[in-house]
């Protein structure tokens, strides 16, 4: 089976470290294995989707080195969602329900004052054709869940190991807004289907979500694909990253001279037994990379090594692919000169 991976930001902010890093393990996998790289604009909010956005993730992605194989807008693929829901409608899987979030929230806190877990109790499950019909003429507009199993639903995670998941202990997740917007879940299913998407590979704070996708994917009549949910970032000294560095943008980092294979190395170096060194090249750091080297602890970010490899990687650079650079700059006094300065770069802008 050939690898298929997929990376779907969504067109609503600028790249930052920590979805970067989603994107660079999904490549090193794909290309470490022969396989190909899907970039899926991820624009069904249609309000908050711009076109400055999505032109700013092709760009960062092209300047790391994260070329795609096939790209893909879901704002263009509402049809197949629909039929989707058609389908899970039809099927029982998908049902309307009405409640507030004023509702919602009275009813946890009932749950959780009974010593109940403050999941969705399946009411709307009891409505009759008349009483959704009374909510609608008094302008209520219903959003839509999914009915799960409630059972224990298991895989082999590239980078946990075993993992299961019991749905019985999550509320029906809602696939449909009150306003008809799709939620992540669904399109994502949907498109992982229909561009035979072999493996999913995220973060750690997916895996319960997991197991409702895969129940998705079955009412689908699909085989759900291999998972890996890797460790969160954390910083230097193992706190949660702060909300500055957790947000540092991929466009930010190159205005301030950061090089893409310091970036792409240190992203794809950290929390994994290889030494944390600036790779050859991003198709050279695929080839040496392997789920089996990442640990389970949280991946350290620690912009002290970042700045080192940078300057490992200022080192490297030939005068040939300087040049063009320090005539931007009016800079350039020729070979000789830049072979003197290299080995005394930090992390300065180029």
């Amino acid at each position: 089976m050939s690898v298929k991976v997929r990376f779907a930001p969504s067109p609503t902010g600028r790249l930052h470290v920590g979805n970067v890093r989603t994107a660079l393990v999904n490549w090193l996998f794909a290309k470490g294995q022969g396989g190909a790289f899907v970039l899926r604009i991820d624009d069904t909010d249609l309000e908050r989707s711009t076109k400055e956005f999505e032109t700013g993730i092709e760009t960062d992605l092209q300047w790391l080195g994260l070329t795609w194989d096939e790209r893909y807008n879901q704002s263009q693929r509402f049809d197949r969602y629909e039929e989707a829901a058609a389908r899970l409608k039809t099927a029982g899987r998908l049902y309307p329900c009405y409640e507030t979030s004023d509702e919602l929230d009275r009813r946890r806190k009932v749950q959780l004052s009974r010593g109940l877990p403050p999941i969705y109790d399946r009411a709307a499950l009891e409505l009759t054709d008349e009483d959704r019909a009374k909510l609608e003429a008094e302008g209520r507009r219903p959003h839509w869940r999914f009915k799960l199993e409630g059972r224990r639903v298991a895989w082999e995670d590239l980078a946990r190991g075993h993992a299961e998941v019991d749905t019985a202990s999550m509320s029906d997740p809602v696939l449909i807004r009150e306003d008809g917007l799709f939620l992540y879940t669904l399109p994502s299913v949907v498109d992982d289907i229909d561009m035979k998407i072999t493996h999913v590979i995220r973060g750690e704070d997916h895996v319960t979500n997991t197991g409702a996708q895969i129940e998705i994917f079955e009412a689908l009549g699909a085989d759900a694909p291999g998972f890996a949910h890797m460790p969160l970032l954390v910083g230097a000294d193992g706190a949660a990253l702060s909300k500055r560095l957790g947000s540092l943008s991929i466009a930010d980092m190159r205005d301030q001279g950061y090089e893409p294979i310091a970036i792409t190395s240190h992203l794809g170096r950290i929390g994994t037994s290889d030494p944390l060194e600036v790779a050859d090249s991003v198709e050279a750091l695929g080839q040496s990379f392997a789920f089996s080297k990442m640990g389970r602890s949280p991946a350290r970010y620690d912009t002290a090594d970042l700045d080192r490899l940078n300057a490992q990687s200022l080192h490297g650079i030939a005068y040939d692919d300087a040049r063009a650079r320090l005539v931007a700059m009016d800079c350039d006094l020729g070979e000789g000169f830049w072979d003197a300065v290299r080995p005394n770069l930090g992390n300065s802008p180029m």
